[in-house]
């Protein structure tokens, strides 16, 4: 049997072998970062700092953190009405408003917060006041839990001070 091997055929092919990491990115999507003036202010109610990755689509490293941490923490329903988690597109031109309520897009957010590398998970107030320090990188995956729960109670207790 002849196989047909014309660019048509060979870009089907290739896009069916990219379906399930497809399938699976989308499952572990975040809710994009869309109005961070009111998604800060609606967290900091709860008193909980807006939880916000910075990411690329071609990660494989933020893929790890939506999926081990950021995802199952928006996802807990213990948590889920008081932790906003967000991200932000480092190589998106998706619109968005910033903290102030200006006008922007992800990648404009993202350069002037000076990200670089990703994945960042920074952790912001009212204003874009920033309540702890960022983890940035992966770190050390045993570890990784304990930073990030480390970093949502000193913000916490940022928000509680004026």
């Amino acid at each position: 049997m002849k196989t047909d091997h014309t660019p048509l055929h060979r870009l089907l092919a290739a896009a069916l072998l990219a379906l399930p990491a497809l399938v699976f990115a989308q499952n572990n999507a975040l809710t994009a970062a869309s109005d961070l003036r009111a998604e800060a202010e609606q967290a900091a109610r709860h008193g909980n700092p807006l939880i916000v990755m910075y990411s690329r689509a071609d990660c494989r490293f933020c893929e790890a953190i939506r999926r081990d941490y950021l995802k199952p923490l928006a996802n807990d329903p213990q948590r889920k009405a008081q932790l906003l988690v967000r991200q932000i597109n480092q190589d998106s031109d998706a619109p968005m408003t910033g903290f102030r309520g200006e006008a922007t897009t992800h990648a404009r957010l993202a350069a002037s917060e000076k990200i670089k590398l990703v994945p960042v998970v920074a952790f912001y107030g009212p204003n874009g006041r920033r309540l702890a320090e960022p983890i940035i990188g992966v770190r050390l995956p045993d570890f990784y839990q304990g930073y990030l729960d480390d970093a949502i109670e000193q913000s916490r207790q940022a928000l509680k001070k004026p």
